[in-house]
């Protein structure tokens, strides 16, 4: 007898615990519980919009590999792609081909609104880097084509203002050149020649300093 006394006294002071915090252990219990169902249920969501988004990707793919594609037919493809599955790969992949199909065929408008649309869907700190890069690069070379160089500027000063790609410092050079500021379009040049491992870029780049107040 004395044992199970001793036994529930032990247990005593845990079940005050539970007492007093019980409605808190319930909150935070109901939110576990809710947040893994969301998790769980967020998942599978993800990955039927994936499998959805691959089909019509396959019919993008298709489309875009003929001779002569039909700009109406990419175009309601891209559209179903952006509205039912805007945030899968599979979209970010189509809006990158498209505008570079429209920047072949000089439609740069067109161009520019896949890339800047593209921009916005993989900004951010759970964006995609790869993409967003690539497309902001391509937006700004672009609008350097159309003189709008400010905007060009704009588009790439997250990678230029610090040491980045080789490329990347040589566009924003040109565009520098390009709103006459010849000393800080030198500074970018010369990041460039150290970034690039290849001849031929350095001796681009080499060029495009000594011409220079030519």
């Amino acid at each position: 007898m004395n044992n199970v006394y001793e036994n529930n006294m032990r247990f005593l002071p845990f079940l005050k615990f539970l007492d007093k915090y019980k409605k808190i252990i319930i909150g935070i219990s109901i939110s576990l519980i809710l947040a893994i169902t969301y998790f769980i249920v967020t998942n599978q969501i993800q990955k039927q919009n994936n499998e959805e988004a691959s089909v019509v990707y396959s019919d993008w793919l298709k489309e875009i590999s003929n001779e002569t594609p039909n700009d109406d037919i990419l175009n309601k493809i891209l559209g179903k792609l952006l509205k039912d599955y805007k945030n899968t790969g599979y979209t970010k992949l189509a809006l990158m081909s498209k505008a570079n199909f429209d920047a072949n065929l000089n439609k740069s408008e067109e161009a520019l609104k896949n890339f800047k649309i593209l921009i916005d869907l993989s900004d951010g700190y759970r964006g995609n880097k790869i993409f967003n890069k690539m497309a902001r690069v391509s937006a700004s070379r672009i609008l350097l084509s159309l003189d709008r160089n400010d905007e060009a500027l704009r588009m790439i000063e997250k990678f230029s203002s610090s040491s980045t790609n080789g490329f990347i410092h040589e566009l924003t050079g040109d565009i520098l050149l390009k709103q006459q500021k010849n000393n800080l379009a030198i500074v970018q040049y010369e990041l460039a020649a150290e970034k690039y491992t290849d001849e031929t870029s350095k001796s681009i780049i080499s060029m495009k300093i000594s011409n220079i107040g030519n």
